[in-house]
């Protein structure tokens, strides 16, 4: 059974149908990307995954259980998280807070426990700061624990995203154009990166434009036109769609 199946979802922005009956499925274990020209819906996609957005029609079933019309938050807590394609970090807060804030989507203690501070409390977050900087390290940048977030360099707060993301324990991560405003070594990086997510036992499902990004790592592409799909197969296959080669490239049909 697919861990993520999207079945015919569609939504609408008045006269704009950002996107129309688009379905497909993520397997468990799988590097799934959704590629397209600007304006295809591939964001608009991923804030109905992750519950930003609610569809007009259509379901998402993750895990065997419809989540569409579920918070951001629930959705999170049950193992489908994200990152987004403008970073959104807690800038005057360090790189370890930040990464902590991802823990706390499966922390017990609320508002009231907090102020109490009691002794379980405590330990609980101790097992917080302690899961970030595990996380930190797998990706390599634990020496940025103490930094403020806004002091960071753009990849290393891409870095820092992906580290909050990773935090939250997911079954599945949403990974909004990763690669966005790097340069080539650092997307090379990502892109090993991703791979070792993965190698976790993470399913991971991207939008990207770089498209030899795409084409190096993922197991399974879709391709959005309009708002609709065009396309839902292997790297090779898409490669030598005619209909997305004419979408990227503006081929004529005669």
């Amino acid at each position: 059974m697919p861990l993520l199946e999207v079945q015919n979802i569609s939504k609408r922005f008045g006269g704009l149908h950002a996107v129309k009956d688009v379905s497909f499925v993520v397997e468990r274990g799988a590097i799934k990307a959704v590629i397209g020209p600007n304006g295809a819906g591939k964001t608009t996609l991923f804030n109905l995954l992750s519950g930003f957005l609610e569809p007009d029609s259509g379901s998402v079933v993750y895990q065997a259980r419809p989540i569409h019309g579920k918070s951001p938050f629930e959705i999170a807590r049950r193992g489908l998280s994200r990152t987004f394609q403008h970073i959104r970090l807690f800038a005057r807060m360090t790189a370890l807070e930040n990464v902590m804030v991802g823990c706390h989507v499966r922390s017990r203690s609320g508002f009231l426990a907090g102020m109490l501070n009691l002794p379980w409390t405590r330990r609980e977050e101790r097992q917080i700061r302690d899961k970030a900087l595990e996380m930190m390290a797998f990706l390599g940048i634990e020496t940025l624990a103490g930094k403020e977030a806004a002091s960071l360099s753009y990849g290393q707060q891409r870095s820092v995203e992906l580290a909050r993301a990773l935090a939250s324990g997911p079954a599945i991560l949403l990974l909004d154009e990763p690669a966005a405003g790097l340069n080539m070594r650092e997307t090379a990086d990502v892109a090993k990166l991703i791979t070792r997510v993965r190698d976790l036992g993470i399913t991971v499902l991207i939008v990207e434009h770089d498209m030899q990004l795409v084409m190096d790592i993922s197991d399974e592409i879709v391709v959005l036109s309009y708002g609709e799909k065009i396309a839902d197969d292997v790297p090779r296959a898409v490669q030598t769609n005619h209909e997305v080669v004419r979408v990227y490239l503006g081929e004529d049909d005669a």
